[in-house]
């Protein structure tokens, strides 16, 4: 089979992340109340946050298996990290590595903190300090 006209195509943003959860309750109050998320609406056992426009479906139908500690990590990206970071703290976040430099580069520092949500997913908040 030949080809005679090539199709691109290009990919501009996210739209939505899917991230499978055990408990639509208990998730829903530690994105909403404890990170602070604009929850944008419950469909049964999904809920849907705002992520700076980019939309956060948490999935407790239990249709897909539940594995934390798969690689994949979600940073939100905040200003003054430090302040956040004792923010979420209040609110009963667990850092397991607090705020702290992880490279220089010429014209901005990256700063990074890691936690997890109640499934253990990694989650992280990052600040491009200039």
């Amino acid at each position: 089979m030949q080809f005679s006209k090539v199709c691109t195509m290009t990919l501009s943003c996210l739209g939505q992340i899917a991230l499978p959860i055990s408990d639509a309750d208990r998730s829903e109050r530690f994105y909403g109340d404890s990170l602070g998320l604009p929850k944008l609406f419950r469909y049964g056992e999904l809920v849907f946050f705002d992520c700076g426009g980019v939309r956060l479906m948490l999935d407790g139908s239990g249709k897909a298996p539940v594995q934390a500690g798969t690689g994949v990590c979600h940073y939100f990206k905040v200003e003054q990290i430090e302040a956040v970071a004792a923010a979420l703290q209040a609110k009963g976040v667990v850092f397991e590595a607090a705020p702290h430099l992880v490279a220089k580069m010429p014209d901005h520092e990256l700063w990074m903190g890691f936690f997890r949500d109640p499934d253990g997913h990694l989650l992280a908040v990052m600040e491009e300090k200039r």
